[in-house]
């Protein structure tokens, strides 16, 4: 994967990453590739948060891969920090290329150099081949999450 490149996202790379997101049957209902603003204003929420990382696998000037990764300090686990991995997306035309691992591997390395013990990440229940990659790479599925929407 030489020629491949991850680095922070820019405001223009909101077009692929959004795409990205809407490019599955979950995405597909919660994603708005039509309209730009309410991303580009979580983008200026982003860049302003130094717990934040919000990244894109580039290759050949394309993005085609991303992810959002936080820093979360806490007093739990004797006060460690611990980071949440978000919004994994690889293109279509990348998967089974070794991108994700390279994506969750830089989650992980950042995560060691920002001090945090502890990685963690939701996957939708519908997921399974998500799942399995997950497991795959080392993590567990050892709590059950629940969301509520506002």
């Amino acid at each position: 994967m030489g020629d491949l490149e991850i680095r922070a996202a820019v405001a223009g790379d909101i077009p692929a990453i959004v795409g990205m997101l809407a490019d599955d049957p979950l995405g597909a209902q919660r994603e708005s590739p039509d309209d730009a603003t309410p991303y580009l204003t979580a983008m200026e929420r982003i860049e302003a948060d130094p717990n934040q990382h919000l990244v894109v696998a580039v290759r050949e000037e394309r993005v085609v891969g991303t992810l959002q990764l936080t820093i979360v300090p806490g007093l739990s686990r004797r006060g460690s920090t611990r980071s949440i991995i978000e919004g994994v997306r690889v293109h279509a035309d990348e998967r089974g290329t070794g991108l994700g691992t390279l994506l969750i591997e830089w989650a992980i390395g950042t995560s060691r150099r920002e001090g945090c013990r502890l990685v963690q990440l939701t996957s939708d229940n519908t997921r399974t081949d998500a799942h399995r990659f997950y497991e795959r790479l080392g993590f567990t599925a050892s709590h059950l999450g629940f969301k509520l929407p506002l």
